[in-house]
């Protein structure tokens, strides 16, 4: 099936302003790599919900950030069955406009409000090696309710517009759910969406990085440990030192394979459709089909962030680890069994 540069709808013979090209792969990919994100990530998010809430007796504002992050993560896969049976029906929307308003909105909210908790949990742990001493009274788990609030209506607030912006349409016998917006409102939803970009991917990668960047020259420190200890930290400092490495590796693995790439592809694809738009002559069709190729290839890695934002809790949460670990203990009274079932729980 061939498919135009406006998510499925034919313009061709209409304007010289748009482009077809063949996509068929698109409806293996996106239908297989969502469905192994969804079987994973609900496993692990379920699992990591479930030591959360039933197993750990005391919140922290790190748990309190890891609760909202694996909530977004478990919210996010849930729209992906609907997903899953669109693209692997063709682009074929089964269910009405509204229905398609919701899951795109859900889909990208989920999405940003990932990255957001991402960024609030390395903040907190940035505070906390750089400043140990006054984290102490700097972060309480009131203080972390209350960021994730805001968080919430951060993400809300900004992904409103995409209940706006999402339509259906029905093309010959097919009914498109637009992953941007119909054709006419594109221009608008450029704008929009090089915003939403800029303000919830962008920033909170730049955070990141520098928090990051101040981290590990801070644990390089030779008088690092001896700061640790006057904090009072519960842990040695090696111990602690170990965690943070953990967690630098894992999320910085997440924004740089997951989200970086999406971004990166989609914002080239949607400057390409534009551009041409306006003049084309600019961009031929040829570059605006890789394009467009490399942006799809991309969305599933974005997907994938939500089965590796559990392995953050469980690698980098010692918490996470022990709380596993008793339950089998208490199930399992052989050492051997222990290893064995924590093995296979996370």
């Amino acid at each position: 099936m061939a498919s135009s540069d406006f998510d499925g709808t034919n313009q061709t013979n209409f304007s010289a302003f748009y482009c077809e090209f063949n996509e068929e792969f698109k409806y293996i990919l996106l239908p297989v790599s969502y469905a192994l994100v969804f079987v994973i990530g609900l496993a692990l998010n379920a699992t990591a919900l479930y030591v959360i809430v039933f197993r750990t007796k005391r919140w922290k504002p790190s748990t309190i950030y890891m609760f909202n992050l694996t909530m977004c993560d478990t919210l996010y896969v849930f729209t992906l069955p609907f997903l899953i049976y669109y693209y692997a029906d063709e682009n074929d929307w089964p269910f009405s406009e509204p229905f398609c308003k919701v899951i795109r909105f859900l889909f990208y909210a989920n999405l940003y409000g990932s990255i957001l908790f991402l960024c609030c949990i390395s903040l907190h742990r940035f505070v906390g090696i750089c400043y140990p001493v006054r984290s102490l009274n700097w972060f309480s788990a009131r203080r972390a309710r209350l960021i994730s609030v805001a968080v919430w209506a951060c993400v809300l607030f900004c992904q409103a517009p995409v209940l706006y912006f999402s339509r259906t349409r029905d093309v010959d016998t097919e009914r498109i759910c637009y992953d941007t917006t119909s054709p006419e409102l594109f221009d608008d939803f450029l704008v929009y969406s090089s915003v939403v970009s800029v303000l919830m991917f962008a920033l909170p990668f730049m955070v990141v990085m520098v928090c990051y960047g101040l981290m590990v020259k801070k644990l390089l420190e030779p008088s690092w440990s001896s700061e640790g200890r006057a904090a009072g930290a519960r842990r040695g400092p090696a111990t602690s030192k170990k965690k943070s490495v953990k967690m630098i590796i894992i999320v910085l693995a997440a924004f740089m394979l997951c989200f970086l790439p999406f971004h990166l592809t989609r914002s080239l694809y949607y400057s390409f459709r534009y551009l041409r738009q306006v003049d084309p002559t600019q961009i031929s069709c040829s570059l605006l089909e890789a394009s467009s190729v490399a942006y799809k290839v991309t969305r599933p890695l974005a997907s994938a962030n939500s089965c590796v934002d559990p392995i953050l809790y469980f690698l980098a949460g010692q918490d996470a680890r022990s709380n596993l670990t008793n339950k089998c203990k208490q199930s399992l009274p052989k050492p051997r069994s222990v290893n064995h079932c924590l093995t296979t729980q996370l």
